[in-house]
């Protein structure tokens, strides 16, 4: 039975502006408890209009908390825009804990397990990867070579990413006396290439070969928190081992990346080979070691088998980017439901990019088991935002121009939203970047809302699967874990379903229930981190690594 579809919703029984679910037009009449009015402009799907008049300094609410304040007087049925609206947020402080909260249904998936790669420290891996990282940026053209010379002939080089078959086809057009206008309108789908080539080692799922710009000139402490950063990839469930370039004079030492291998696995025993090139010699020396090193740990991961484990062994990255209005009432209740399910199976989740939890502070610390936990989300909060604005750029500014143009024109509008993504479970730790989020139940970590740091940070946290819900459409992806798009709206995924996994518009669309939803992403997790099927962005090699420098980043 196919379900209703609304014009509008009031997300929460406290809001006074309702959220249009599709496009309306200037005039429309609109019934909501009792009352009826028109629209005094036309309302775009995503945007919000007023549900009374409202004198200028009134303040706006959504999903129950305070997103802004009008800028004028507004009449009953106006659009909110950028000319009359502005951030507002509600005040934190410590307060009681609510930590009371209603378990989702379990019984499909209480028994249900993975095929993972299980590592000597009880981790399990939804993969199987081998690493080669610059401990310095000086060492990024090294890392390069060494590419050049193992990906394609290990059989690891991504199709997708060679468009050499369209260029040979141009050229030949072009030498045939093709005009500029012809060479345009030239078909190419048929020039892809589809020959995917044989593995040599196929239990290991790629080599990845990490590049940043990090590592000397800048702080001590962005040294330092890359070599943690780098700590978490290298004792990551879904790693085998590393190969590992330094220069040997930069900030960030390999003895400082060693202390925090052990900080983050205390017996960790995973092949690690670690060299210096002021110690080598010849780059030849180094290359040559470097590519012995890798082949033989390539071998020795190659033995490994995935084995069933139970989904408690999920760390469950909890990610959006392109965010729109449909965000937070569609793909990221999704996930919020799908959390809820995944701490009461006993997994783990983590939700990040503090700038968008601007506005739902209050709810978040009373949600922390205790004060301490709380005590340490407030300071980490306002030390954050008291940071950017010392910077000229406070949380406030967050927003960007396509989240703006797709409904989201407050911080707080997009925040509260960005929330839904973490349930309602209580918050079992508070972690800062860029340490190990990945205890069971919900955990929150530190990072900027910019979508690579962020995701490139919970993934060094523990996450072996990223969930990620996109409204406007983002590639994103992760070099050794799964990142899972899902998109909010259904023309989103239509319009980019090479990059984008999943469909919550059927949500907006009155075809499914936001449970529904959760239900068939977490079906799907369970095939990815199988090694079943592969996430669109491990298709595409979308490869995204980079580090935070912890100065200002939203």
């Amino acid at each position: 039975m196919e379900k209703e579809r609304l014009d509008y919703l009031q997300i929460h029984p406290k809001d006074n502006v309702l959220v249009a679910l599709r496009d309306l037009p200037q005039g429309q009449v609109v019934n909501f408890q009792g009352a009826t009015f028109p629209l005094r402009r036309a309302v775009a799907a995503k945007h919000k209009f007023t549900i009374t008049a409202m004198p200028k300094d009134s303040e706006i609410y959504m999903y129950g908390v305070l997103v802004g304040k009008v800028n004028a007087d507004l009449e009953q049925g106006e659009l909110l825009d950028v000319d009359n609206l502005r951030h507002a947020a509600d005040d934190f402080k410590l307060g009681n804990r609510k930590l009371e909260w209603v378990q989702p249904d379990i019984s499909a998936f209480k028994d249900k397990t993975f095929n993972g790669f299980h590592r000597s420290n009880g981790t399990v891996g939804t993969a199987n990867y081998w690493l080669v990282i610059p401990l310095v940026f000086c060492e990024n053209r090294n890392v390069l070579t060494l590419k050049s010379a193992l990906e394609e002939k290990l059989g690891y080089r991504v199709e997708s990413k060679d468009y050499s078959n369209e260029v040979d086809e141009l050229i030949a057009r072009y030498q045939a006396g093709a005009s500029t206008e012809e060479l345009l309108a030239v078909d190419l789908s048929a020039s892809v290439a589809n020959a995917k080539a044989n593995r040599l080692f196929p239990q290991v799922d790629g080599v990845k070969f990490l590049n940043h710009d990090m590592g000397c000139g800048g702080t001590r402490m962005d040294s330092d928190a890359l070599c943690g950063l780098l700590a978490g990839y290298i004792t990551h469930p879904n790693v085998a081992g590393a190969t590992v370039l330094s220069l040997g004079c930069q900030h960030a030492q390999a003895s400082i990346l060693r202390a925090e291998i052990q900080r983050r696995d205390p017996h960790f025993n995973k092949p690690l080979y670690i060299f210096e090139q002021q110690f080598e010699g010849t780059e030849q020396e180094l290359m040559q070691k470097a590519i012995k090193a890798t082949f033989a740990g390539l071998a020795e991961a190659n033995t490994l088998q995935r084995k069933p484990a139970g989904l408690d062994k999920l760390c469950i990255g909890l990610e959006c980017g392109g965010s729109d209005g449909f965000s937070g009432i569609s793909a990221n209740p999704a996930l919020g439901y799908l959390s809820d399910m995944m701490v009461t199976l006993g997994g783990s989740v983590i939700l990040a990019e503090f700038p968008e939890l601007c506005g739902v502070e209050q709810e978040l610390s009373d949600r922390c088991i205790d004060e301490p936990t709380a005590e340490k989300f407030i300071h980490l909060m306002r030390t954050y935002n008291a940071k950017a604005e010392a910077d000229g750029s406070g949380f406030y500014m967050n927003p960007s121009p396509g989240n703006i143009r797709d409904g989201l024109i407050t911080d707080a509008i997009k925040s509260a939203g960005a929330a839904k993504k973490g349930g309602n479970s209580p918050v079992a730790a508070v972690v800062d970047y860029p340490e190990l989020a990945n205890g069971p139940g919900l955990n929150l970590l530190c990072t900027p809302g910019n979508d690579v740091e962020s995701t490139t940070a919970e993934v060094a946290a523990g996450a072996n699967v990223v969930l990620f819900t996109t409204g406007l459409g983002t590639p994103t992806g992760n070099p050794i874990s799964p990142v899972i798009k899902v998109a909010s709206n259904t023309k989103v995924f239509e319009k980019m379903n090479d990059a984008i996994d999943l469909n919550c518009g059927t949500i907006i669309d009155g075809e499914e229930t936001i449970e529904e939803a959760a239900h068939r992403i977490l079906d799907y997790v369970i095939a990815v981190a199988s090694g079943e099927v592969q996430a669109k962005a491990v298709k595409l090699g979308q490869d995204d690594f980079i580090p935070w420098r912890r100065g200002v980043s939203l």
